[in-house]
């Protein structure tokens, strides 16, 4: 006998985007991991994970506190985790002190918080959320954060 596939999860359009910016920030992980499994010089990879911070993950994480989580609420225990966990990865992109090792807590720690987000906390909001709360999460980012582009591909 064959094991069931496992289906994808069908996104609400109003949180597709979100979803599509998770899939940047596990490339994101991938890039982590190429760069230091090459050997690639450390600081190199954190210009990187700096610049994707500012101009994306940052603005991610402040559009799901402002217009997703709302839906479960700040009591929510699913919520609550995903906060911690924000804050958590906010800091270790601050860190610039032990590079190496804030480098691979972005890549498990992010890569299991996105993962958690997608397989769990959007499918508990999708499925609480009203059509007026999804309609208001679609007003408010209808599309994707670009964040540009990055010159210096040290993950080729």
């Amino acid at each position: 006998m064959v094991p069931p596939k496992n289906n994808p999860i069908k996104r609400h359009e109003a949180i597709q985007p979100l979803s599509r910016e998770h899939h940047q920030g596990l490339l994101l992980c991938w890039k982590i991991r190429k760069g230091i499994e090459t050997g690639v010089e450390l600081q190199r990879i954190k210009n990187y994970t700096d610049w994707f911070w500012k101009n994306q993950l940052q603005e991610h994480f402040r559009i799901e506190e402002k217009y997703v989580f709302p839906v479960l609420g700040a009591k929510n225990v699913l919520v609550k985790q995903a906060l911690e966990e924000h804050e958590h990865l906010a800091s270790l992109f601050c860190q610039n002190n032990d590079i190496a090792l804030a480098l691979e807590m972005i890549k498990n720690d992010l890569e299991g918080h996105i993962r958690f987000e997608e397989r769990v906390l959007f499918n508990e909001i999708q499925e609480k959320a009203s059509a007026e709360e999804l309609q208001y999460i679609e007003q408010h980012h209808g599309k994707e954060i670009s964040c540009g582009v990055w010159e210096d591909e040290f993950w080729d």
